[in-house]
């Protein structure tokens, strides 16, 4: 680790932080891989639903129209 900070020119206790700091954050993304796979359900969900109104929506319409005839 030595060898890389001086290459960067900073402290190694800096790198060191860092790295430390990089890892912490990389396995609390790891973790936030069920929420994201939770938001995808839901938006696959969401999408199923809404192309549902859509056709109820058209449906509904075109019996008005057939009823205003």
């Amino acid at each position: 680790m030595a060898e890389v900070a001086e290459c960067l020119g900073i402290n190694e206790t800096t790198l060191a932080s860092w790295v430390s700091f990089a890892r912490r954050a990389g396995t609390a993304q790891a973790g936030g891989s069920d929420e994201l796979e939770r938001l995808r359900r839901e938006n696959a969900q969401l999408k199923r639903d809404s192309k549902e109104l859509v056709m109820e929506r058209d449906v509904l319409r075109r019996c008005m129209v057939l009823w205003v005839k």
